[in-house]
């Protein structure tokens, strides 16, 4: 580091700029505050970056994952038990940042869910359901979000026509459809865009399930099935199935993303917002009475460090890096897995995964078409939605098929178990299977544990001479159940779809690691809620320790839902935002009492 400098004060600092930090810039600078949002990465955009007239390189952006943060970049300390040493990882793995501005909105799938009711009072509901002794198991630490659904779905809401979801309600106002999810959440209104198509796999797994008495419906997805102008102003494309959407931009500008959905709208001749970008914010600096914040600190892309002083700042990054810049910068007690006591770092959950690979015979599933998010799914054994009372967990899994990722590189590795790896046996098998392979991918809830949790480590440092972030973490015991029983449940239904070849997996049968990517959903560290000696920000994401630090994403998860966690972060950061904007900006302080 070199010199150091002052910029500007600014009435925000958003620090992160991906869907959190994009829509947080667009609400406060709409509401005429003065935002600079600094992120890590470069500038990235659909143009130049992906654009239509390129072909989608596989080997650029799925094999060697170009648009990604290199783990050199985004590496942490990891080990199961407290009595392991952390060492650092060093893989993409679970850790798959986006390596630009829009983060990894950019090259996300588009999975666009809601939270169901039950995830949001998962210790509330448990209680009362089966009992005190099934939520303090002596293993789990569960606690409420400090909201419920119907207090979000508004936000949900917006979150969806700013992105131009594609779906079918299954849940309108109350009432129940049979062309959509029987078991989501009321929902005020349709999806902005109808449901994208069924496709092969999509109607084969909808056939067996609805024929075993389950309840398939289309997966709502970030890919506009129509031409469609959002909220604010922004048009899209309709969707062409091209199949290249998960670690790949979208060049017909029909996936949402920041650079899609709110870039063009945030940065079109607005002066109330600046974007600095290759400049790594290093902390949060707190005032001399420790209740406040005045700034941050951040190395620019030169090596000099610079103050930027703000009267807000809004930590948007990726959840580990939230966890991180608030323990680098003392705000809130760190979380002692010992006693339970302690908010940051507190409640790290993953996504439990299982299911099983199916390879069928003379079909024409057509891989290649497709999109990210696109398939067909059954909640039946999602959340709370079957009864628990006999069985040793609770929570369970969104049973998922999908149609996407018809890539000839990746695919080469989905062959039945005792093919050949290499020569003729190989190319007949594979010229027969990359028609016939399909999976059900079971996304489960994650239970936080009290020996889960993030902190900084004793030994390892960053180049900047900060520590690293250090992960010590296992699949709780009642993971485990739930992913073993959601697996046996995939099993019925592939021999229900008619599969010749089965082959079932369990990534929480063994113990957990960074460096294979069953998901790459983490959760938790900075969880919100009701109590500020169990959660490190209120209901509105804001910091129990330093009022005029708001912080926003998957960090503030106090549990993991059977879903993708995006829609539920692009909820949470506009409810965030209308907090701010509503109530804050007009009388500095608490928003909630503890």
């Amino acid at each position: 580091m070199t010199t150091r400098r002052t910029n500007p004060k600014v009435d925000a600092v958003i620090v992160g700029f991906g869907w959190a930090g994009s829509l947080m810039a667009a609400e406060l600078s709409r509401a005429n505050m003065n935002v600079v949002a600094i992120d890590r990465g470069p500038w990235r955009d659909t143009f130049p970056d992906t654009p239509l007239t390129a072909d989608p390189d596989e080997l650029r952006w799925k094999t060697r994952r170009e648009l990604l943060a290199p783990p050199h970049d985004t590496t942490l300390t990891m080990r199961n038990t407290l009595d392991q040493t952390a060492v650092p990882q060093r893989d993409f793995g679970i850790s798959e940042l986006g390596g630009g501005v829009g983060g990894q909105g950019f090259q996300w799938a588009g999975m666009a869910w809601r939270f169901n009711p039950w995830d949001f009072r998962v210790r509330s509901e448990t209680i009362q359901r089966y009992g005190m002794a099934r939520a303090e198991d002596g293993e789990l630490q569960l606690q409420d979000w400090g909201i419920t659904y119907a207090e979000l779905e508004p936000d949900y809401d917006r979150w969806e026509q700013i992105a131009g979801v594609a779906g079918q309600a299954g849940n309108l106002r109350g009432k129940l459809t049979s062309r959509g999810n029987p078991f989501e959440g009321p929902r005020s209104r349709e999806y902005p865009t109808p449901k994208l198509k069924t496709l092969r796999m999509m109607e084969i797994f909808n056939k067996a399930t609805s024929e075993m008495g389950l309840h398939p419906f289309t997966i709502p997805c970030a890919n506009v099935s129509q031409a469609y102008v959002n909220p604010l102003g922004v048009t899209m494309a309709p969707c062409t199935y091209c199949g290249f959407c998960s670690s790949y931009g979208c060049g017909n500008y029909s996936k949402a993303s920041p650079q899609t959905c709110v870039f063009p709208a945030l940065l079109n001749n607005n002066p109330n917002f600046r974007l600095i970008t290759n400049a790594c914010v290093t902390r949060v600096n707190k005032a001399a009475d420790g209740k406040s914040v005045t700034g941050v600190t951040y190395i620019d892309q030169n090596g000099s460090e610079v103050l930027q002083p703000a009267d807000i700042i809004c930590l948007t990054a990726f959840q580990m890096e939230n966890v991180r810049l608030m323990l680098l910068s003392g705000i809130g007690k760190p979380y002692d897995p010992l006693t339970s006591e302690g908010v940051v770092g507190r409640n790290f959950s993953f996504q439990t995964v299982s299911g099983a690979d199916l390879w069928f015979e003379e079909d024409h599933i057509n891989p290649f078409i497709g999109a990210g998010g696109l398939g067909s799914q059954i909640d039946d054994y999602n959340s709370d939605n079957f009864d628990h009372s006999s069985l040793d967990f609770i929570g369970g899994a969104g049973i998922l098929t999908l149609s996407r990722d018809g890539t000839p590189i990746a695919n080469a590795n989905k062959l039945p178990p005792g093919t050949p790896r290499w020569g003729s046996g190989f190319k007949r098998a594979y010229s027969n299977y990359y028609q016939n392979y399909g999976v059900l991918f079971n996304q489960g809830t994650s239970m936080p544990i009290k020996r889960g949790y993030l902190d900084l480590d004793p030994t390892y440092k960053d180049p900047f001479g900060l520590p690293l972030l250090r992960l010590t973490y296992d699949y709780a015991r009642n993971d485990r159940a739930m992913a073993t029983f959601t697996m046996n449940r995939a099993i019925q239904i592939g021999k229900r779809m008619g599969a010749s070849q089965i082959s079932a997996f369990n990534f929480a049968e063994k113990p957990f690691t960074t460096a294979i990517g069953a998901s790459n959903h983490t959760i938790g560290g900075a969880v919100m809620g009701a109590d500020p000696t169990s959660s490190a920000v209120n209901s509105h994401l804001q910091s129990w320790d330093c009022h005029n630090v708001f912080v926003v994403g998957a960090s503030a998860f106090p549990n993991n839902g059977g879903y993708n966690p995006t829609g539920t972060v692009g909820a949470l950061a506009l409810r965030a935002a209308r907090a701010i904007c509503g109530n804050y900006a007009r009388k500095p302080g608490a928003l909630q009492k503890g």
